[in-house]
């Protein structure tokens, strides 16, 4: 039987620890802050992320983690040691990104739970793609589903 993504997610969270917003708050703000890798798409990233994120689409991981790519980000290429927390909108995609980097040698990689709709619900600072500050609210809109009636389940 094949699996659904609800079993890709669950497998990933067996073995990637989850961090909760405000704890990650509280790592941010200490002496030796993790490196955020927020992985959703580029719009999603330039409407609102948490400032100092590094951008990575989770499409290019692999190769944003090696040297010698179009798409290498030095900030993960041979540092496999570095603490890594790994964000996007609903702590899913975070999951499966955080398998993938444990599967490419990362050591030491937590996925926020929750993703950015937690971070922004307990009430943690957003910029957008400027740098400006998102407002909470706006930011509430932009992180709920939008579910197209097309891409809803069928009804028998």
């Amino acid at each position: 039987m094949a699996l659904r993504y609800a079993d890709l997610v669950a497998r990933a969270r067996a073995h990637v620890p989850e961090l909760m917003p405000w704890d990650l708050a509280e790592r941010l703000a200490g002496p030796e802050p993790p490196l955020l890798l927020d992985v959703r798409e580029a719009a999603e990233f330039a409407a609102a992320h948490i400032a100092g994120s590094l951008h990575v689409p989770r499409g290019v991981l692999e190769q944003a983690c090696e040297w010698d790519h179009d798409e290498t980000e030095a900030a993960l290429a041979g540092h496999s040691a570095r603490a890594i927390v790994v964000v996007c909108r609903s702590g899913r995609r975070s999951l499966l990104a955080g398998r993938t980097l444990q599967e490419l040698g990362y050591t030491d990689v937590t996925s926020l739970a929750s993703g950015l709709r937690g971070w922004n619900d307990a009430d943690q600072p957003l910029v957008d793609g400027a740098g400006r500050p998102v407002d909470g609210d706006a930011a509430q809109a932009l992180f709920a589903p939008h579910l197209r009636p097309e891409q809803r389940r069928p009804r028998r």
